[in-house]
């Protein structure tokens, strides 16, 4: 027998959780998405320089490329993970969903899904932080003065 209106409101309830996680998540794509794009353009950027700079200038142009590449694959990782705690978190709405329609239970489903998006959102945000300390370190070999 399937479910009233009235048992389904708690489903739909809970179904929003996830929902603001899959907005946040959003979130947090656009900007690893910015952060990738830039960082592109600053390779090429860079790559255009390199043959016609002075011999002086290649050691630090070639240190700035090295961290530009950690820093796009530190965001590849990041955008990865959110994109797989976005995916997990709609599963997670879908078996909400399907349990209750069909009375099964499955918690350690559901708890399994939320705890793969919480992982998984856990380790995009350290991505993004190793990101910024490696774009702080490209900005230290741009300034004159060291400190």
């Amino acid at each position: 027998m399937l479910p009233s209106v009235a048992q389904m409101i708690p489903v739909l309830q809970t179904a929003i959780g996830p929902m603001i996680l899959i907005s946040g998540l959003g979130l947090i794509l656009l900007t690893t998405t910015n952060r990738l794009g830039r960082t592109i353009d600053r390779v090429r950027i860079l790559t255009a320089e390199l043959p016609t700079a002075p011999e002086s200038k290649r050691p630090k142009i070639a240190a700035q490329l090295a961290i530009l590449w950690r820093r796009a694959r530190l965001i590849r990782m990041a955008i990865l993970l959110s994109s797989l705690s976005a995916l997990a978190a709609a599963i997670l709405i879908i078996m909400i969903f399907l349990t209750a329609l069909w009375q099964l239970e499955a918690a350690w489903l559901i708890g399994s899904l939320f705890i793969l998006c919480m992982c998984c959102v856990i380790g995009a945000l350290i991505f993004v932080i190793l990101d910024i300390n490696q774009s702080l370190a490209a900005l230290k070999l741009e300034m004159v003065v060291d400190l």
